[in-house]
């Protein structure tokens, strides 16, 4: 999985110290590597990790600049053949049984996903979860959730507790994906 790079600054590297300091006051153990983000992010005034992360995301103009608008390139017709290994991905019933190796395939997992997502509706963390664990068999509904989210298919707010879809026009290879999975939902 391809990370996107999070800034961390801080105007006070002595409040910085002082409250990783009271942060790991009282411990018996070394914290994990999420415990150590969320205290980086606690230490800059936020409650967590994913909500500094989704801060940085959208006050960046720099960070939202270099990020692509789309995540596949627009060719002039679809990759059938593409297409078709990454319809392997998925169930009879349009359910994606594994997460893809490859990212082409992948994205294209991730627009049949994004096509069936409610459009001109919001959902709640727990309401993403539901339709998503609706629409893979693999259990780990907070990959699929991070890179929709990651490549710009939907849209959630700084506390990561609304989700939106981003209406947008997919890749002529998503299309042919998108109809070939809608089809299998529709014939169960």
């Amino acid at each position: 999985m391809t990370r996107t790079p999070i800034a961390f600054s801080v105007g006070d590297i002595s409040a910085l110290a002082k409250s990783l300091r009271k942060q790991f006051e009282g411990r018996s153990a070394l914290p994990s590597h999420v415990e150590v983000l969320n205290m980086l992010a606690r230490s800059t005034g936020h409650r967590k990790f994913q909500q500094l992360r989704a801060a940085t995301v959208q006050q960046s103009p720099d960070t939202a600049a270099a990020l692509p608008l789309s995540p596949l390139p627009v060719p002039a017709g679809p990759d059938l053949a593409l297409v078709a290994r990454a319809q392997r991905h998925f169930d009879a019933r349009g359910r994606l049984i594994r997460w893809p190796a490859r990212r082409n395939h992948q994205l294209l997992c991730l627009w049949a996903l994004w096509a069936a997502f409610p459009t001109r509706q919001t959902l709640g963390d727990a309401g993403v979860k539901a339709f998503l664990a609706e629409r893979h068999t693999f259990g780990d509904h907070a990959l699929l959730r991070r890179e929709l989210v990651d490549c710009r298919l939907i849209t959630r707010n700084a506390e990561g507790s609304v989700y939106r879809r981003i209406e947008r026009e997919p890749p002529p290879d998503a299309r042919a994906l998108i109809r070939r999975v809608s089809a299998l939902e529709m014939a169960t």
